[in-house]
């Protein structure tokens, strides 16, 4: 039986969504590969029919294709669903050249994405990195004037530190912060979280299945194509593959109990975080998105949840969750 996806509010800006959304950047960027765009629409528009609200693309996923094939397949569903877009870099012929914030430079770019996304407003528009050289009032303040014109209509951040979001949220209202958050990367329960709480701000965790590891499909033999991005991730190179595999065993144990697959006690253990957490599993295969949504009717109890998080406080995580060039674009 498909049980139907509750509704979450992302903090307290009225902006309601599907309790998991869909990352849609895998499906033409990052992977090495672009998957076919017909078959990628029907994988969309069925995630429509099975009541997901909340769809995820970047400008610079691709550039620019996957913000076309979002917009397309969502067409028909105008107003019944939310999309999110970012901005904050440069292109020069096609190729990424660095980080851009520059008010004018995102008020050009949210022109551009209206159009690839065929919609009036964009619905959520985050910042993608922060830019050290544009003060984030600024930043803020550029997003606040595309709001009152009607272009968008609320703003986000990603990957921002606790004193970026507090000064971004002072000049116009964060809506939601996107940052990485699995049972496998928690360090935004340090600080992020208890801001975000504080603020009112949602959370919309990507990656909630660390990058594909949770899944268990993946074992120390696992290689990736050089251009699949998780080619350059430490933590998923051989030798870390095999100590952090104690997670998947951990996930693989609690999933025989519940019934369940381990991609569905990932991203269940993180709607039972918070309320207000709306994680955003990508996928390109129809069989993993409505595996995925069915991690909407696992509840854990309080018991369950302190043993999950007792046993994987225990496992030491190795290497890190980038390598150095995407390292140095989080700036916390």
């Amino acid at each position: 039986m498909e049980t139907k996806i509750q509704k979450r509010k992302l903090g307290n800006s009225g902006l309601e969504v599907s309790a998991i959304g869909l990352g849609c950047m895998g499906m033409s960027f990052g992977y090495g590969t672009i998957s076919d765009e017909k078959e990628m629409i029907a994988l969309i528009r069925s995630a429509v029919e099975r009541e997901v609200t909340f769809f995820d693309t970047a400008e610079v996923y691709g550039p620019y294709i996957n913000e076309e094939l979002v917009g397309k397949a969502l067409e028909p569903f105008k107003g019944q669903v939310a999309i999110a877009t970012k901005f904050g870099f440069n292109f020069q012929d096609g190729v990424n050249t660095g980080l851009n914030s520059r008010p004018e430079h995102i008020k050009k770019v949210a022109e551009e994405s209206l159009k690839r996304l065929k919609v009036d407003a964009i619905d959520l528009f985050y910042q993608h990195r922060v830019d050290p050289n544009v003060p984030i009032e600024d930043v803020a303040g550029a997003v606040k004037d595309l709001i009152q014109e009607g272009k968008v209509k609320y703003f986000g951040l990603s990957e921002a530190g606790v004193k970026v979001i507090r000064r971004a949220h002072a000049v116009q209202p964060v809506t939601a912060l996107q940052s990485e958050y699995s049972l496998w990367w928690r360090e935004p329960e340090e600080e992020i979280i208890p801001t975000l709480e504080e603020l009112e701000i949602g959370f919309v965790p990507f990656s909630p299945l660390g990058k594909g590891f949770l899944t268990g499909k993946m074992d120390q033999n696992t290689t990736f194509d050089s251009k699949d991005f998780r080619s350059t991730v430490p933590r998923l190179s051989p030798e870390n593959l095999k100590a952090n595999m104690a997670f998947v065993d951990l996930v693989a144990a609690f999933a025989k109990r519940k019934n369940a697959t381990p991609a569905q006690i990932a991203l269940a253990w993180v709607l039972a975080q918070k309320p207000w957490f709306v994680p955003i599993p990508g996928t390109t295969k129809l069989h993993r998105l409505h595996e995925n949504l069915g991690a909407a009717a696992i509840e854990f109890t309080a018991d369950e949840l302190q043993e999950i998080n007792a046993a994987s406080s225990k496992i030491d995580v190795q290497g890190d969750r980038y390598s150095g060039g995407s390292a140095k674009m989080i700036n916390r």
